[in-house]
This record gives structure tokens, sequence and C-alpha cells, in this order.
């Protein structure tokens, strides 16, 4: 898993508009929705529900918490 996932995660979360963050990080909605399924395979969970709007789960809401822990400490360091 690499932070790029994580940071993704976080930002689609914060905003809960994948089309709108994709545009602030400069990619395609396509390749920002691949990022987060890719996460949600690797973690075995899904993290957001898409219909009507885009919402975090319970799990999303969890891992949310703790991204958020490892990406502050990653900037720490």
């Amino acid at each position: 898993m690499n932070t790029d996932h994580l940071k993704y995660f976080v930002l689609v979360a914060d905003s809960l508009n994948i089309t709108n963050t994709a545009k602030e990080l400069f990619i395609s909605q396509q390749a920002l929705s691949n990022h987060i399924n890719n996460l949600e395979d690797r973690l075995g969970v899904k993290l957001f529900e898409r219909n009507p709007n885009l919402s975090l789960t319970y799990a999303g809401k969890r891992v949310y918490r703790l991204v958020r822990q490892i990406l502050d400490t990653e900037e720490q360091m």
C-alpha cells in the first residue's frame, strides 16, 4: 500500500466529492476512483457508500481516523 492511496482517500473523505477532488489533484476522476477501489480491495472493506450521495461507511470512518494518524505521523517525521 502506498501513501498516495491513503492521501487520496482522506481528500475524498473530506470533500465527499470524487470529481472535485480529482480536479484539485490534477488527475482524472477514473484514476482517483481506481485508487479508492484499490485501497478498498487491499483492506477488504467498502469505504464509501456511493448512492445516492458519497458518504463514508462505518469501516470508512474507522479507517479515516487511522489514516489521519498515519499521515500526521508521516508529516511530523
